[in-house]
């Protein structure tokens, strides 16, 4: 999971350059068009028509501001954090392992397996509820709301998955 987080940020990245040097090379090639497009997201803004072309003539000046600008509020693209993408991999991979251990944590402790796997699915319930809880008093919804529903979609992932392995099996 890490390494898709890895990978989806690197994929990011090199959209967002991808585009840029498309960008560069359609100032060059089509300038006209370039600031046709400019213009209209100047109008877009609520300038009128006399207001444009000093603005234009601002921006044109500089070819990355120029550049940044369509990037930005044509493409709706804004420069991705170069360590995003080892920062995402580590993190995922760090949660995963994380949320993973919670439920396996009473197996390692607990030799009888029927004690260990009711001790799990208590455990891993609670845990939900708090983190739910957590999420509800930081996002501003009713924390116990917010512990419910999340042990409620935490719970019926595992329910889906014996379920349809025991339609498979």
């Amino acid at each position: 999971m890490g390494l898709g987080g890895y990978l989806a940020a690197r994929t990011d990245r090199e959209h967002y350059n991808t585009e840029r040097e498309r960008e560069f090379r359609e100032i060059e090639e089509i300038p006209n068009e370039e600031e046709k497009e400019v213009a209209d997201v100047f109008r877009g803004l609520g300038l009128v028509e006399e207001q444009i072309p000093p603005v234009m003539s601002a921006i044109r000046a500089d070819k990355t501001r120029w550049v940044d600008f369509m990037m930005r509020f044509e493409l709706g693209l804004e420069a991705p954090d170069p360590r995003r993408a080892f920062r995402s991999a580590f993190t995922i991979a760090g949660s995963y392992i994380a949320g993973g251990l919670i439920p396996l944590f009473p197996y390692m402790l607990i030799p009888e397996v029927l004690r260990a796997l009711w001790l799990s699915a208590a455990v891993t319930l609670l845990v939900l509820f708090v983190f739910g809880f957590v999420k509800g008093r930081l996002t501003g919804i009713n924390p116990y709301r917010g512990g419910l529903q999340t042990v409620v979609i935490g719970g019926l992932a595992p329910a889906a998955a014996l379920g349809i392995a025991r339609m498979i099996g």
